[in-house]
């Protein structure tokens, strides 16, 4: 265990300060371009679809990935957020930001 995982780990589940990690026991090798294919059963249980946009977080000695949802500058929040001027703005902000001009 690494200095990133609590003090409980039980069987395929390991219990992180930001919360579970769950092994799927699933493992794929890289290819020589760097790619791996996530299994069907992972896609559809995570709502991964072709073209789908992940993120790659590095969290200590792991990768984690995520799929990607946009979200505002400004605040972080990712529902109904619009793209505004090239820059990601939920309506929120955009409001406050139009009574400020």
């Amino acid at each position: 265990m690494d200095k990133h995982d609590a003090s409980c780990e039980r069987g395929s589940i390991r219990y992180r300060g930001d919360g579970i990690v769950k092994s799927t026991g699933i493992v794929r090798k890289v290819d020589e371009l760097g790619r791996i294919v996530l299994p069907v059963e992972l896609r559809r249980t995570m709502d991964i679809v072709e073209k789908d946009a992940l993120e790659i977080y590095v969290d200590g000695n792991s990768i984690v990935l995520r799929k990607y949802r946009p979200s505002c500058i400004f605040c972080d929040s990712t529902k109904d957020v619009r793209t505004f001027r090239g820059r990601n703005v939920c309506p929120r902000c955009l409001r406050e930001l139009r009574e400020r001009v």
